[in-house]
């Protein structure tokens, strides 16, 4: 089998993080973990769910520091997120 391409790469990145926050996964910090991502390619990808048009937004703890809190999905646009549980090994 051929490598996946970086454009396949990148959108199964996406939906990946996505998944993650949906699961409680949903600090940078956690997302570095879960994935071994360095920081700023998990920031790149927090930012460019908008690409997909999921809405993904960061929520910060009340009475917390800046920036301090955690993202949250509050609409999955056109992807539907069974389909990326069901494929969570091909991704």
């Amino acid at each position: 089998m051929s490598e996946p391409s970086k454009t396949r790469t990148s959108f199964y990145r996406r939906l990946y993080v996505a998944h993650l926050i949906s699961q409680g996964t949903d600090t940078v910090p956690a997302i570095m973990a879960a994935t071994g991502m360095p920081r700023r390619t998990a920031q790149d990808t927090l930012s460019a769910l908008a690409e997909l048009d999921i809405s993904c937004a960061f929520e910060q703890t009340e009475g917390a520091r800046h920036l301090q809190g955690h993202y949250r999905i509050s609409d999955w646009g056109p992807i539907n997120p069974d389909w990326i549980k069901a494929q969570l090994a091909v991704i």
